[in-house]
């Protein structure tokens, strides 16, 4: 099996979720790595949980580390891939670093930002992991998104449903779509339902 279309998921915290999605043939698995964020990471407990999957790459999450703390941070996690970031000035100071790339940015952004920055970023590499704090998407915000995907690789993460991914991804020509790990009932015991459903529906057969 495989999935249809480009999946990351964000801000791991723990073994099952990492295991599920690694079994379910995700893309990229990402982790906060700011300490003072709510779901931060330490290298140690990083370790622990990458060094049981295989198959995927992962993320460094960043929420404000200026290019050379997220450097400086990574140096205790080695086996990073990407780095995924909500400014634009620390992200693009760290191209040609050897990292795939990915904008976190907010719709409100995305209606603002000019296509000719937009085109620039993409060709630089940046993939653009669109959020919202709106959790359905309007007629307005799939106009934008749709016309910034035309332009440049977006991930979607919001406005996604078991029900309507498959028809989100083909209306609006998305590279791919981001869902959030959760938590742990205790460990080993996770509710997975709304991930599971979502990941169930873009199975294929390879």
């Amino acid at each position: 099996m495989a999935l249809s279309t480009f999946v990351k998921i964000s801000g791991i915290t723990n073994l099952s979720d990492a295991r599920y999605c690694a079994g379910m043939y995700v893309d990229l698995l990402g982790f906060s790595l700011e300490e003072e964020s709510e779901k931060y990471i330490n290298s140690t407990l990083y370790n622990e949980i990458t060094g049981w999957v295989s198959g995927l790459e992962f993320v460094g999450e960043f929420l404000s580390y200026e290019s050379d703390k997220v450097l400086d941070t990574l140096e205790s996690y080695p086996t990073i891939k990407w780095i995924e970031h909500d400014r634009i000035e620390s992200l693009v100071n760290l191209e040609g670093k050897g990292f795939g790339l990915i904008y976190k940015m907010d719709l409100e952004e995305v209606r603002n930002i000019e296509l000719e920055v937009a085109e620039k970023l993409n060709d630089s590499g940046i993939i653009f992991h669109i959020t919202s704090l709106h959790e359905e998407l309007n007629e307005e915000d799939k106009k934008a998104i749709k016309l910034i995907s035309e332009h440049c690789r977006v991930i979607l993460g919001v406005g996604i449903t078991s029900d309507n991914v498959q028809e989100l991804i083909a209306e609006l020509g998305i590279y791919g779509i981001s869902l959030t790990g959760g938590k742990e009932i205790k460990p080993g015991l996770k509710d997975f339902d709304e991930l599971a459903d979502i990941l169930e529906a873009l199975e294929v057969d390879d």
